[in-house]
């Protein structure tokens, strides 16, 4: 999966009518919210719009016949293969009908192109754990961690006999990384995993 580096917008004129998408990444059904409000214009006939959070999706036609607009933006976002997304495409109208067809065409089509030619960055699943870790073994196991890809340390917060590290470890790597930290310690340090 991947998900947009920041705002990205495409306009396009499709028989008269005016198509404006606008695209970016967000963290929460809230932040897609937000958008979606701040994002939708009031002099427009239709601000439609589609978002993607995980297995949380919504979807809105804004009055455009039943399943002609926001259906296709959420195809353009699930066709890229994007997560934590949402997309409004707003539309003024033209004067010229487009039918059931031209319509899911023309705002999957510009909800599509809007995000195929965004920077996108790769979303690795992560858990967060934290660990304990005494001073006589802090710098071996840190320096460990961070040569394990896509692992982030969090905060390290120092106590009298070491420091607790939280992390943000790839769901992938997650049993590995606890093995090596409890063989790097000799057991005496120990990774959490939910379960």
């Amino acid at each position: 999966m991947f998900t947009l580096n920041r705002l990205e917008t495409f306009s396009q004129d499709i028989k008269k009518s005016r198509f404006i998408a606008v695209a970016a990444p967000v963290a929460d059904e809230d932040a897609a919210k937000r958008f979606i409000a701040e994002h939708s214009d009031a002099t427009a006939n239709h601000n439609c719009w589609a978002w993607r959070v995980g297995q949380t999706y919504r979807f809105s036609d804004d009055g455009e016949p039943s399943g002609t607009a926001g259906k296709p933006i959420l195809q353009a976002i699930d066709g890229q293969s994007l997560d934590c997304v949402v997309v409004v495409v707003t539309r003024w109208f033209g004067g010229v009908l487009l039918g059931s067809g031209g319509l899911m065409r023309a705002y999957g089509g510009t909800a599509a192109t809007c995000l195929r030619t965004a920077e996108k960055t790769l979303v690795i699943p992560t858990i967060s754990t934290e660990i304990a870790c005494g001073f006589s073994d802090l710098a071996l196991v840190k320096s460990r961690l961070l040569a394990v890809p896509n692992l982030k340390i969090e905060t390290e917060t120092f106590t009298a006999d070491g420091a607790t590290l939280s992390l943000f470890v790839p769901v992938s790597d997650a049993s590995d990384v606890a093995k090596m930290v409890m063989d790097l310690s000799n057991g005496r340090v120990t990774m959490p995993l939910p379960d």
